[in-house]
C-alpha cells in the first residue's frame, strides 16, 4: 500500500501555479489537526511501501510536525518516503533532522537555474539556493535526490534548457522530473500571459533534447532512478490520499477530498467525490496509465485480468498509430514520437 499526503501551504503562489495551495500559514495548526483526524479514521494500519508529501510546500512544516504525521503510519527503512522541498525553505540542520525522521527521498523544486526566469515566474529561490539544497541533502545522508524542472518557461530557449539539464547532471542527483509549462485558469499567468512563452513546437524540441541528454527515461516525465511512488500510479495500484484536494484509489473507488481549505478543515472525514469504476473504466485506466511508462503495457496480463483480446479489441487504434507504437517483449509501448502526441493517443482508449 502507498500514501500521498497533501500539504497545501506556500509562502506565496508562483505565477504559473494553478495547483491547490494557499499562502495561509496561520491555518497550519488547525489543518494538521484535521489531517491527523482523517488519517486515524481511514488508515487501516497496512505496511506502506511509499509515503509522499506533496504540495504546496511540504518543507514549510517543521521536522517535529513531519515526525508526528509519520508516527501514524506503519513503515520501515525499506519504505520510500519522499518530501517535496522548496530550496529557500531549508538549511543543513533542517535536512539533518529531516533525515532522522525516516524521510529518505527529497524532491527539490528547481524549475530552472536561470535567476532572471526564476524571478519572472515568481519563485523565491536562486540557482545557488538549489545547489546548496542538494549539498545539504547529501551531507544529511540522503542518497535519493530528485530535481523538478519546467520547460517552456518565458524567455527560455532550447539552449538554455539544455544548459539547465547539463548543470543538473553535474550535481550528482539521481532523478529528474520534467513538466511542460501549462497555463491553466487560476494562475497569475492566465490573465497576464507573457509574450515569450514557448509554443507547442518549441516545447517539443525541448523535450526531445532532454531525452537525448538524460539517462534512464522510465516514464514520460521522469528520468533516473525510478520513484517507487510514481510507478505505483502508473501501475494502477491502490493508494491512500490524505489532505486537502488529495485523491486516492481504493478497491476500484477513486475519491477526492475538498479542495477548499476551510471545507476540508471542517470536514476531514468526508470525501467530496467518490466514483466506483466500472470494469470498462478499470481497463481504460490500466491502458492509458501503463502507456505512460517507457516499457509500456503487458498485453498478456491485461488479457488475463480483463478477459479480452487486446490486439483484437484495439486493432483500429494500433493501426491508426502504428508508427507511434513499438512492440515490446510483453506488449506495446509508445515511441518518443508517440510520447509527443500521447494525449491524442491515450484519449483514444477512453
Amino acid at each position: 500500500m502507498n500514501t500521498y499526503i497533501h500539504i497545501p501551504f506556500c509562502k506565496q503562489k508562483c505565477n504559473y501555479c494553478s495547483f491547490v495551495s494557499y499562502p495561509l500559514l496561520e491555518k497550519k495548526t488547525e489543518y494538521l489537526c484535521a489531517l491527523k483526524k482523517e488519517i486515524e479514521h481511514y488508515y487501516k494500519g497496512e505496511y506502506l511501501e511509499t509515503i509522499y508529501f506533496g504540495g504546496g510546500t511540504p518543507s514549510l512544516l517543521t521536522v517535529d510536525e513531519i515526525k508526528s504525521l509519520l508516527s501514524r503510519f506503519n513503515f520501515d527503512k525499506n519504505s520510500e518516503i519522499t518530501l517535496e522541498i522548496n530550496p529557500e525553505t531549508v538549511d543543513l540542520e533542517y535536512m539533518k533532522s529531516l533525515y532522522k525522521t525516516g524521510v529518505n527521498r527529497v524532491s527539490i523544486g528547481c524549475q530552472t537555474f536561470d535567476d532572471d526566469i526564476l524571478k519572472l515566474i515568481g519563485r523565491k529561490h536562486s540557482a545557488k539556493d538549489v545547489e546548496n539544497c542538494v549539498d545539504y541533502a547529501k551531507k544529511a545522508g540522503f542518497k535519493n535526490i530528485s530535481l523538478d524542472f519546467i520547460y517552456g518557461l518565458p524567455n527560455q530557449t532550447v539552449e538554455s534548457f539544455e544548459k539547465d539539464l547539463r548543470h543538473a547532471k553535474t550535481l550528482g542527483v539521481n532523478h529528474i522530473s520534467l513538466y511542460g509549462l501549462k497555463i491553466d485558469k487560476g494562475c497569475y499567468f492566465y490573465d497576464n500571459r507573457p509574450k515569450t512563452i514557448a509554443d507547442e513546437d518549441l516545447q517539443a524540441d525541448m523535450y526531445l533534447k532532454a531525452v537525448k541528454i538524460l539517462d534512464n527515461h522510465y516514464e514520460i516525465s521522469n528520468f533516473g532512478t525510478p520513484s517507487r511512488h510514481n510507478l505505483n500510479y502508473w501501475n494502477n495500484k491502490n493508494y491512500y490520499g490524505f489532505g486537502c484536494a488529495a485523491h486516492g484509489y481504493l478497491k476500484n473507488v477513486r475519491y477526492s477530498n475538498f479542495a477548499d481549505l476551510d471545507k476540508y478543515i471542517n470536514n476531514p472525514l468526508r470525501h467530496e467525490n467518490e466514483i466506483e469504476l466500472t470494469q470498462k473504466e478499470q481497463l481504460e485506466e490500466e491502458i492509458f496509465l501503463g502507456l505512460r511508462k517507457l516499457d509500456g503495457i503487458d498485453v498478456l496480463q491485461i488479457n488475463k485480468k480483463f478477459g479480452i483480446d487486446f490486439e483484437k479489441k484495439y486493432v483500429q487504434i494500433l493501426k491508426k498509430y502504428e508508427n507511434y507504437f513499438k512492440k515490446t517483449k510483453n506488449g506495446y509501448a509508445l515511441t518518443v514520437e508517440g510520447i509527443l502526441i500521447s494525449n491524442n493517443i491515450l484519449s483514444e482508449f477512453i
